[in-house]
């Protein structure tokens, strides 16, 4: 498996137009004494191409934002616009079916689409080969790692044509080898295709090795508290001098963040 060895650094602003916007989004679920408020006036803005990685202690409402932009969920007041355009959403579980093939599990969107058979199977195959997974296709899901399950997975996102892919903690469950490799080949397929991503992690180091941009969330409800550029040149490695020193920087204002809240 090959990894990315040069690429030109991709600019943090000015890429495009803005393709999600969320003004003063607040989310709550229930009401009166049994009320959470999980996102409280968020606002920010991505834009075309752009990869943004979403951090936060955990029930910060990193994911109840996933779940907004990808329209699962309802906001309860502000505005969030996507402009009319297709997302695909990406969980840590590859949720593939064990009963279809790898093939039929890439196909089951553009089945769902209404492509008929001969395109599906086209599409499939081009799809694998862009996770490099060519040869794979007639192999059930329990046949295949972890990492290539995930493959899969992304292979079937990638089948719905969306303009922004919206991954939740997709790498979480993976050894770090097999994680590292994966955000190469995450990067390139980002870059190929022209895709904008908006990708929640745990993982500081993570964030930073990815994103052009990081946003800081803090504890529930959810706020978005700092937007960290992250310029460093690209190809990135999680374990670089560049990449550990903003990773440090950030953990210490996530932490900062935990502790006022735990008081």
């Amino acid at each position: 498996m090959s990894l990315v060895e040069t690429q030109t650094p991709r600019p943090v602003t000015g890429r495009g137009d803005a393709v999600v916007r969320l003004e003063n989004v607040s989310k709550q679920y229930g009401s009166g004494s049994n009320a959470l408020l999980a996102l409280d006036r968020v606002s920010l803005t991505v834009q075309q191409g752009e990869f943004v990685c979403l951090l936060g202690a955990s029930g910060c409402g990193k994911s109840t934002l996933l779940s907004l932009v990808a329209g699962l969920d309802k906001i309860t007041s502000g505005t969030l616009d996507i402009g009319g355009r297709h997302v695909s959403l990406m969980f840590q579980e590859a949720a593939l079916f064990p009963w279809l093939s790898v093939a039929g599990n890439v196909e089951l969107p553009l089945r769902l689409q209404g492509v008929g058979k001969a395109e599906r199977r086209k599409r499939a195959e081009e799809l694998l080969e862009i996770v490099r997974l060519s040869g794979f296709g007639h192999k059930r899901p329990h046949e295949l790692s972890g990492g290539m399950r995930q493959r899969v997975a992304l292979a079937r996102a990638l089948a719905q044509n969306a303009d922004i892919l919206l991954m939740d903690e997709p790498f979480g469950a993976l050894d770090a080898m097999t994680r590292d490799i994966l955000h190469d080949e995450l990067e390139r397929i980002w870059r190929e295709q022209n895709l904008t991503v908006l990708f929640v992690t745990h993982n500081v180091r993570e964030a930073v090795r990815l994103g052009d941009r990081v946003i800081l969330l803090s504890s529930r409800p959810g706020r978005v508290i700092e937007d960290y550029p992250i310029t460093h040149e690209r190809p990135r490695r999680i374990d670089s001098p560049e990449v550990s020193g903003q990773a440090a920087e950030i953990t210490d204002r996530l932490r900062a963040e935990v502790a006022r809240h735990a008081n």
